[in-house]
């Protein structure tokens, strides 16, 4: 289990959309949305290589950094630890609060009807198999 900052987030969504980067390139990248010291940024990417969520490679006197996990496994860990901390587990209360709590387009609405359809019938298809 990992827990990561905004920040850090924001470095791994450079990480993801570039596949590999320097701190200089991160850097920039994060610059228009963030005023951040070069050395902020550098100290985030030790940080993250630290914890093993991240490696790099050298080139010359560059690092070249690129992430070890994937956006899917850290939405899933971030998900599953606001569900446990805020709603105590209960997705249901977590799926109420994110319909209830905002405006939905009618095709977001559509969209979650026809994913909650088709995982009905893949759950109902595997008490078929058993």
């Amino acid at each position: 289990m990992f827990q990561i900052t905004e920040l850090q987030l924001d470095v791994f969504r450079v990480l993801w959309a570039q596949e590999e980067a320097s701190a200089a390139e991160v850097h920039a990248a994060l610059q228009d949305d963030r005023d951040l010291a070069p050395t902020t940024v550098a100290t985030l990417l030790t940080r993250l290589e630290k914890r093993g969520l991240i490696e790099h490679r050298s080139e010359g006197r560059r690092h070249i950094y690129r992430a070890l996990v994937s956006e899917h496994q850290v939405r899933t860990e971030m998900l599953s630890s606001l569900t446990d901390g805020v709603f105590g587990g209960d997705v249901t209360a977590l799926v109420s609060h994110l319909l209830g709590e905002r405006s939905i387009h009618p095709d977001e609405l559509a969209s979650v009807q026809a994913l909650l359809n088709r995982m009905k019938k893949e759950e109902e298809e595997k008490t078929d198999d058993a």
